[in-house]
């Protein structure tokens, strides 16, 4: 196991603003990378030479795009290449667990490379713990919501039946985490309707906008979220 003497509870904050899929997975992917290449170096030091690993958490939203997991079925994916570029779409295969999802603009999308050796070594317990700040979130806003058993993301389950309103899925390797989660707030959910959304064809999807009838300030959401995440994981912003 590769870990370190120091734990680092700083998180480093950073809004990519609208930017493409494959550039914020090329960050994701450096990042991650020097983070694990720290951990690797750290293994032959002694305790005061060690340097601490970074932890961050990078805010943004895509254009019209669709993932697809390593554990997907490219089945899921209704559309072919032509119809992609009348709608404005791209496509990607990518290395998070999950099946597949859609990102576009007005959703929230959540990226913390966090290394839990910093935290906690309990992958249930992170993805739990990402799924709370989302509810949260929604409490803040008068939206009822949690989870349903046997599946990830978080979701709203009432008389109108359930409806996701935030997927999630993560890469995880030497306790390094990447990706994230994906939570609609004034998304275009007719984007959802070229998919089956997370290999799930019996639930519906939603976003806040749809639920509370308004537009929501994307900046204000990405703030609460943060304050949650910052809570239940007992980190220090950058300063």
């Amino acid at each position: 196991m590769l870990t370190t003497t120091l734990q680092n509870k700083v998180i480093q904050v950073r809004d990519l603003g609208l930017i493409d899929y494959q550039t914020a997975w090329d960050e994701q992917e450096r990042i991650f990378a020097d983070t694990v290449a720290r951990k690797v170096a750290n293994r032959g030091l002694s305790p005061d030479e060690q340097q601490p690993t970074p932890n961050y958490l990078l805010f943004c939203e895509h254009p019209h795009v669709y993932t697809l997991g390593k554990s997907g079925h490219e089945a899921h994916l209704l559309a072919n290449d032509e119809f992609l570029k009348q709608i404005g779409a791209t496509y990607h295969r990518i290395n998070r667990g999950g099946d597949i999802t859609y990102h576009g603009p007005g959703q929230l999308v959540g990226y913390p490379i966090l290394d839990l050796d910093n935290f906690f070594t309990d992958i249930h317990r992170y993805m739990r713990l990402l799924e709370e700040a989302i509810i949260l979130t929604l409490t803040d806003y008068g939206i009822v919501a949690g989870r349903i058993a046997g599946l990830t993301g978080v979701w709203l389950d009432d008389e109108a039946g359930p409806r996701k309103i935030c997927a999630m899925g993560v890469k995880a390797s030497r306790w390094v985490t990447m990706h994230g989660f994906a939570l609609n707030v004034n998304t275009d959910l007719r984007y959802f309707d070229h998919i089956v959304p997370c290999g799930i064809a019996d639930k519906a999807v939603t976003s806040m906008q749809q639920e509370l009838g308004y537009v929501v300030p994307l900046p204000d959401v990405a703030e609460r979220v943060q304050t949650h995440l910052i809570e239940l994981f007992e980190m220090k912003m950058e300063r």
